[in-house]
């Protein structure tokens, strides 16, 4: 209770709860708001405590299983924000400008990345020395151009997992993607937006800096938590191998001993094997009559 207490308090110094006017309101974010003032909805942080909360279980458990989550924010007050909370948990992101088809697209998205890496590569190992001056120049302002709209993608190979998105309503061309692909979406839902276009909505406002940090950090904690129970467990599982492994070392040891140990045993019971006895002559030396006198 402390706890919940606590991160209300932190959202609440945030202006989390500044809501829009309201006549820019979506009637379907009646649940969420808590009040007007002065022509301006305020959001409740009681509802946006608890969509914090499950979006940061939910996402916490896609980080351990090992699956990536995708950060959208191109507006300008959250681009610094997200890009350097995604670099801290080395999930991808997109800051600059949505492509148009980087999800239902995306092998041709990858091909640009390969174009970019294989520009990058011959920049850093000398291979455009043999090119003019303005080849030169065209090559690293196409790799710039690139790396800015792309370099948050650069290391992904497949599909993320899940989408979390800053204001669903600017970034509605991500998120019609993600539907079309069946990807899980998060996201921070202002009360100008619907909250019904994604599983996971957070209520709150989508605009002021202070508030996109405190739920962007709120959130990358939760799956640096995950990323950290990944690797504990599998650092457990190493080291059960490794003593599982040793085990099986010692036992195969001493069943060898034991082998060894009851062949060399017969060896000392059995002894050298006896020689046959061939009988001899008789002491005067003849040869047993074996027939009668003549």
């Amino acid at each position: 209770m402390e706890n919940t207490t606590s991160l209300q308090q932190q959202l609440l110094e945030a202006g989390v709860h500044f809501g829009h006017l309201k006549k820019k309101w979506n009637p379907k974010m009646l649940p969420y708001i808590f009040a007007e003032k002065k022509g301006i909805h305020i959001i409740d942080l009681n509802k946006t405590v608890e969509g914090l909360q499950e979006s940061a279980a939910a996402l916490k458990s896609i980080a351990k299983s090992g699956k990536k989550i995708m950060f959208v924010a191109t507006k300008k007050q959250a681009k610094e924000i997200v890009s350097e909370a995604s670099k801290r948990v080395n999930m991808p992101f997109v800051t600059e400008r949505w492509l148009g088809g980087m999800l239902t697209n995306f092998n041709t998205v990858r091909k640009s990345v390969k174009k970019m890496q294989s520009i990058e590569k011959m920049l850093n190992d000398g291979t455009v020395d043999s090119l003019t001056k303005k080849e030169r120049l065209t090559l690293s302002r196409d790799r710039d151009k690139m790396e800015k709209v792309l370099g948050g993608i650069a290391q992904i190979s497949r599909i993320p997992a899940a989408l979390f998105l800053v204001d669903i309503g600017h970034e509605h061309i991500a998120l019609a993607e993600a539907k079309r692909l069946n990807i899980t979406t998060f996201g921070m839902v202002d009360t100008n937006c619907d909250p019904n276009k994604i599983e996971f909505p957070i209520p709150s406002n989508d605009d002021a800096a202070k508030s996109i940090a405190i739920v962007v950090n709120y959130i990358t904690a939760a799956i640096a938590e995950g990323l950290a129970e990944r690797q504990a467990e599998k650092d457990d599982d190493d080291s059960n191998s490794d003593s599982d492994e040793t085990a099986e070392a010692r036992a195969a040891r001493f069943e060898q001993r034991q082998d060894g140990g009851d062949d060399k045993s017969k060896r000392v019971r059995g002894g050298a094997p006896a020689k046959r006895r061939v009988p001899g002559p008789s002491a005067g030396g003849r040869k047993p009559a074996t027939g009668g006198a003549r």
